[in-house]
């Protein structure tokens, strides 16, 4: 089904007969979710692309530089099989927020194909909620990152990781990553609708996935040189990742580094959600 098809099969439902108001943006939003859900169905090769690029990179710094590593985020670990268990408990948070971060580049990309193939224009003719077309795109994305999210902590339970959380941090850390996925998703629309071209699209979102690299993803920040470590530290996804590392280990993350991140996600969920909107209502020539 092609994304004409597509945007065709919605017609009916995006025109209903009633009044305008809240309860049709709200049918517009449904309708514009499961198109985006139904793509994600109709092409699962991107779907498992999602979940495998997080999925390699944990095998391979698993096993490949785990067992160096490992010594060195743990103490008393010896390198070797010791040092990759310890790593794996390590890098698994990581992970979690990298598969967060696959599904923004995939739905920038997915926007960008919209906003360039002539759907949004015959939307912008149509009787449509604005807020629906970018919103299921928002809705969407968040659904896939999870079920993407789920898929990658099933492989690394696989592999031995073994959290220790309980009900209730399992709760704030479902809570928790809906709030990160909102976050990277509306800010992978907003480059999805201000990018020019596809293409574009599918290079911007890449400082999302570069700045765990530069963060508390691979190797504590205490290791790194003194200006490397001052941005480690204060970027967004370190008090992010050190969020769902605590929440999986049952420790719980320190009070002052969960409200960093709940205030990051928020801010920038904010942000993200603004820029899309003013991109979406500027004229592309």
């Amino acid at each position: 089904m092609t994304a004409a098809d597509a945007i065709t099969a919605c017609a009916p439902a995006l025109v209903p007969a009633g009044p305008s108001g809240p309860s049709r943006a709200a049918r517009d939003l449904v309708t514009m979710t499961k198109r985006s859900l139904v793509r994600m169905i109709r092409y699962p090769s991107l779907t498992l692309t999602v979940v495998g690029m997080p999925v390699v990179l944990l095998l391979l710094f698993v096993y490949v530089f785990g067992g160096a590593f490992g010594a060195g985020v743990a103490e008393g670990v010896s390198p070797g099989a010791g040092g990759r268990a310890a790593y794996l408990d390590y890098l698994t948070p990581t992970m979690l927020v990298m598969t967060a971060t696959a599904v923004a580049q995939s739905t920038s990309i997915g926007v960008a194909m919209d906003m360039t193939g002539g759907i949004v224009t015959r939307l912008r003719t149509m009787p449509v909620a604005s807020l629906s077309v970018l919103g299921g795109h928002v809705a969407a994305a968040v659904v896939q990152t999870l079920l993407a999210i789920a898929a990658v902590l099933g492989v690394a339970a696989l592999l031995g990781f073994r959290p220790g959380a309980d009900a209730t941090e399992w709760l704030a850390l479902v809570g928790f990553l809906t709030l990160v996925a909102l976050m990277l998703t509306s800010l992978s629309v907003a480059m999805g609708v201000a990018a020019r071209s596809v293409e574009s699209a599918s290079n911007t979102p890449m400082i999302l996935l570069l700045l765990p690299f530069l963060g508390s993803g691979f190797v504590p920040v205490e290791t790194m040189p003194t200006a490397v470590r001052v941005f480690a530290e204060y970027q967004p996804f370190t008090p992010i990742i050190e969020t769902v590392r605590g929440l999986l280990e049952g420790s719980g993350p320190e009070a002052s580094t969960g409200w960093i991140a709940v205030a990051w996600c928020v801010g920038l969920t904010f942000v993200g959600w603004l820029w899309a909107r003013a991109a979406y209502r500027r004229p592309r020539v």
